[in-house]
């Protein structure tokens, strides 16, 4: 499951890859999470669109979002039968653009466990697009929220080794062919499918992504094992001198 990613690259390399025709301005973002607003490309009146929306998927049933769960991934297996989801697959396909994601290996149980982060990325640095769905929630007192969610599928061999899920990846050849609205799902689900093992490389990174408020380059920066192990370094305090005994009258001791 995919729950942290990056855009990095300026606003002229996404409008570049993507085509479409706003012009928004927007700072780089080094760990994106859930509930954010995240950048999202839909085609819109038959030109591609460029918009933010909410990243957490809420179905239009839904009365009350906080009894709702936190969809952030959606299953490729099961978008088509998923009633929360069906109709989404089916007339609003998006692509969430990306520059890099991040994923967790645990390793061990218990206390003992440890949990290692990666960082996945396009050996030359370049964008791509995750493959995702959208839907516009409508409050009880009128106002809406655009959300929505990415979809993944099972892992490529290369995050096989940390992770059995991975994003669906969408080759810029068919954004036309995911995008088009009037495409049936059925005619689209031979793109849903792990991205080629060449496509992305694996990068181990150190933990300051696991906090949100990190939000630099230094969320990237490969793991240092000299630096990790200078961290769990305990230096103590020095011995305290022993209390010298008082001899006085009246003392008690």
């Amino acid at each position: 499951m995919c729950g942290r990613y990056a855009i990095t690259l300026p606003p002229e390399a996404m409008r570049s890859l993507f085509a479409y025709r706003e012009q928004p301005n927007f700072p780089p973002r080094y760990n994106i999470a859930p509930t954010q607003p995240v950048p999202v490309v839909r085609l819109h009146e038959g030109n591609r669109q460029f918009m933010l929306m909410r990243w957490g998927f809420i179905p239009g049933w839904v009365k009350d979002p906080n009894d709702f769960p936190l969809v952030i991934n959606i299953r490729s297996e099961s978008a088509a039968t998923k009633p929360s989801f069906r109709a989404a697959l089916t007339r609003r396909r998006c692509l969430m653009p990306a520059d890099a994601f991040y994923e967790w290996h645990r390793l061990g149980q218990g206390r003992q466990a440890e949990s290692r982060a990666y960082m996945f990325r396009r050996p030359n640095r370049g964008l791509f697009a995750f493959a995702a769905l959208w839907e516009t929630w409508h409050s009880p007192d009128g106002s809406e929220i655009d959300t929505v969610a990415l979809v993944n599928g099972p892992a490529n061999g290369l995050m096989a080794a940390i992770h059995e899920r991975c994003p669906v990846i969408i080759a810029p050849r068919d954004f036309d062919s995911w995008l088009d609205p009037m495409a049936e799902a059925k005619d689209t689900a031979h793109l849903l499918r792990p991205p080629p093992d060449d496509l992305l490389e694996m990068v181990r990174i150190d933990n300051a992504v696991n906090k949100v408020a990190n939000d630099g380059p230094e969320v990237q920066e490969p793991f240092d094992p000299a630096k990790a192990e200078a961290a769990r370094v305990v230096v103590k305090p020095p011995a305290r001198a022993p209390r010298a005994k008082d001899d006085s009258q009246g003392s008690l001791f």
